[in-house]
């Protein structure tokens, strides 16, 4: 192979491991997220005026539905445009925080409209082949990066640091 071919060959591989495991990690903290998230969502659901609600969205049909779904996206884009500003004058913290909380707040939002809204959705052909299309390049992705070694590396650490905190903390309970 000739060695530029060969440059470039190897560029392209790092840059798609990269992003690879940037998904990853961002499907991750999704995945992380998103059942919690959603769970207390739907316990706060519960309360008498957003069970009605919950309810209207339920009954929604396919486009409207679909609608719903993107509109936290749009409108949690000013709030991280926000933080970008507020990053960009030197307040990092201020706007790292703003980040992490629209995030988290966006998770939980998104990941319970989804539930409320997924029947409807998946009513619509583009939407479910969409749908099943991503679940199964998410799981193949997720299933390459947990057998990774540094993955594997990284639980055993994590067991590790469990077991020294249990040991600690029962060394303290007595």
């Amino acid at each position: 192979m000739h060695p530029l071919k060969q440059l470039l060959h190897w560029a392209l591989r790092a840059v798609s491991v990269s992003l690879s495991w940037g998904m990853a990690l961002l499907i991750l903290f999704e995945e992380w997220g998103w059942e919690p998230l959603q769970r207390a969502l739907a316990r706060i659901g519960r309360l008498p005026g957003l069970r009605w609600m919950e309810r209207r969205i339920q009954a929604l049909s396919p486009y409207p539905a679909f609608a719903l779904l993107l509109l936290p996206s749009v409108l949690l884009l000013p709030i991280k445009l926000l933080a970008l500003w507020l990053i960009g004058r030197s307040w990092v913290v201020a706007g790292t925080l703003v980040i992490v909380v629209a995030k988290l707040v966006g998770t939980a939002i998104v990941a319970r409209l989804f539930t409320l809204t997924q029947p409807a959705l998946m009513t619509l052909p583009w939407f479910a082949r969409w749908y099943a299309r991503w679940s199964t390049w998410k799981t193949a992705l997720l299933a390459r990066v947990r057998t990774s070694l540094p993955w594997r590396l990284a639980r055993q650490m994590r067991q590790q640091w469990r077991s020294r905190w249990q040991a600690w903390k029962e060394k303290w309970d007595r």
